[in-house]
């Protein structure tokens, strides 16, 4: 498979982060500083989206950015956190190289802290 997917993992409570919503931009500019959202998404109850948010004939060279909102995931968790949330919103940017590859970014999360890699 190519393109680009995704996947949350919840590890506070030790599962998939299921309803996570997410958006995918496109960086536009050579400065980094203009965004074009492409895709909103949200996590099933694998914590995966249900398809590539790019796919193989879509994915072109550039910057991206992952806007994953776990603030209100673990709101919905009915976690007692006090506002302001320490971590409301992850943002993941990351550079694509090669469009003829699989690019994976799996996302570990908590309230506390976040872990992020490009994986399979």
């Amino acid at each position: 498979m190519k393109g680009l997917t995704t996947h949350i993992l919840d590890l506070t409570h030790g599962t998939p982060a299921q309803n996570v919503k997410i958006e995918l931009f496109s960086v536009t500019n050579q400065n980094e500083t203009e965004k074009q959202l492409l895709k909103t998404a949200f996590t099933n109850e694998n914590g995966r989206v249900d398809e590539p948010l790019i796919t193989e004939q879509q994915l072109t060279p550039g910057t991206y950015e992952l806007l994953f909102y776990i603030g209100d995931y673990f709101k919905n968790k009915g976690l007692s956190l006090k506002e302001p949330l320490f971590l409301n919103h992850v943002v993941v940017r990351f550079g694509i190289s090669d469009a003829n590859t699989h690019y994976h970014v799996p996302l570990l999360i908590s309230p506390w802290g976040y872990q992020v890699y490009r994986g399979s």
